[in-house]
């Protein structure tokens, strides 16, 4: 019994461990077994995990490369992300929150906040988005017929996704 939970522990970590190097693979551009530390946030995001910016920067801490190059590599990542993901660190926000923070922008309460109204309100209220994470959330969440967020929707997206993504 205890050697089949074992293999079963195994397996999800070679799971996670598989998904970690997939997503690394995408920014590693010259197949290097390294990546820009600039693209640290936007891979650990894809993997599930949604930190703060502070804690990217904590992360980056504890795996760029000494003297600091700018540049994070696989072997130090891997096992780092791999307890981040087992130990569901960083877990996604809550449906009904996001919902909550959505309505809080919704001030005419029609069910959408405009491209224009979130650019604004994502680049200059609280953790601002850099460009390239703005870009990202609306090449997901804006209709481009309304160009608008029908947020009842996005929200529906990002639940899908979290649940489909790791084996946890």
């Amino acid at each position: 019994m205890a050697e089949r939970g074992a293999s079963t522990e195994d397996r999800i970590v070679a799971e996670v461990e598989k998904q970690i190097v997939e997503a690394f693979e995408v920014f590693d551009h010259e197949d290097s077994k390294t990546v820009d530390v600039r693209e640290i946030g936007s891979i650990i995001r894809s993997l599930g995990c949604f930190p703060t910016e502070a804690e990217v920067q904590e992360v980056l801490a504890k795996v760029e490369e000494e003297p600091l190059t700018g540049y994070v590599h696989l072997e130090k990542f891997l096992p780092m992300m791999t307890k981040v993901i087992l130990d569901k660190r960083y877990p996604p926000i809550p449906e009904d929150v996001l919902l909550h923070a959505f309505k809080a922008l919704d001030q005419n309460k029609c069910g959408y906040v405009t491209k224009e109204d979130l650019v604004k309100y994502l680049t200059e209220e609280g953790e601002p988005f850099t460009q390239e994470e703005l870009e990202d959330m609306l090449s997901t969440a804006l209709d481009p017929e309304t160009n608008a967020v029908h947020y009842t929707d996005y929200i529906s997206m990002l639940v899908i996704d979290e649940t489909e993504d790791l084996p946890l």
